[in-house]
């Protein structure tokens, strides 16, 4: 499965976080409980609605016909966390309309807008693939990232999805085996996990690399296009052999990393990060604790 930075949407400086699911989007529905109320605990916010709507709780159980929609129950969707990988409650636009019904906020009906959208959107760049890249630029752009990071981010992802595309030709199984080959390179490139690098940079449930300067993206990049390289040489197969290639990858990037911390007297790996400054909407390079 590729790298797919649209799993974060932005609804008036908001994240929330979705994910494709049999051709449509599917919405983390805490995020949009948060967005709507400004609660500081969606869970139970949403537990207190489902109790006083009794229709609304019976959605979650099973599907139902509202008019010419059937409205599906949520699922279960995995997602990275300042946990780790965790399955969160999702719902397909449909649901998350039926949603806003059992909610009053005077943002409900920007949202609907804005839902509607984000699911036409989806359609124009399944005609168009090169409608995503665009869009995807024009987000970075607004939340304040210059020209050559974002070139470099974009190549970065395309990078990316060719090594999990390389994966997938060779027996690795999905996003879990993804995240432990990744870890491999990760270990070999800059010495640390992607999750012990979030904690250094103070990261949550943000991306990591939407948080990397450019050194930092470009040894990234290295490392998982060595990788890609050696398991096509050696023609992987199977875990132990693309764990082995991984780590061959990422010792690529990791000694060009550290003969350049030689000469320069710099470390690579750093805390800063595009976390937003306290009270300021868009984003800028921050300490990251």
């Amino acid at each position: 499965m590729s790298e797919e930075f649209s799993k974060i949407a932005i609804f008036q400086k908001r994240e929330i976080r979705k994910q494709l699911h049999g051709g449509e989007w599917w919405f983390v529905i805490n995020d949009v409980v948060e967005v709507l109320t400004d609660s500081a605990d969606p869970a139970q916010y949403l537990k207190r609605m489902r109790q006083r709507d009794t229709e609304l709780a019976a959605l979650f159980d099973k599907p139902v016909e509202k008019g010419v929609v059937q409205i599906e129950p949520p699922l279960l969707l995995p997602f990275d966390t300042a946990g780790g990988k965790q399955k969160l409650s999702c719902w397909n636009t449909e649901g998350i309309f039926r949603l806003i019904q059992s909610i009053p906020s005077k943002k409900a009906e920007p949202f609907k807008r804005w839902l509607a959208r984000v699911g036409y959107e989806r359609v124009q760049e399944i005609e168009d693939p090169e409608l995503a890249q665009k869009r995807m630029k024009a987000i970075y752009r607004a939340k304040g990232y210059d020209e050559k990071w974002i070139e470099r981010r974009v190549r970065g992802i395309a990078i990316r999805n060719e090594l999990t595309d390389e994966w997938d030709k060779r027996e690795v199984n999905g996003e879990r085996d993804y995240a432990i080959l990744t870890a491999e390179i990760s270990k070999a490139t800059f010495g640390v996990t992607p999750s012990q690098y979030k904690k250094i940079k103070g990261l949550k449930r943000q991306n990591l690399r939407d948080h990397m300067n450019d050194l930092e993206l470009l040894f990234t990049q290295l490392g998982e296009a060595s990788t890609t390289e050696i398991a096509r040489t050696d023609n992987t197969h199977g875990m132990a052999q693309n764990k082995d290639a991984a780590r061959r990858g990422g010792s690529v990037a990791g000694n060009a990393r550290q003969q350049l911390e030689r000469e320069t007297g710099k470390k690579v790996v750093s805390e800063n990060n595009y976390l937003p400054k306290h009270g300021n909407g868009t984003d800028s390079i921050t300490g990251g604790k």
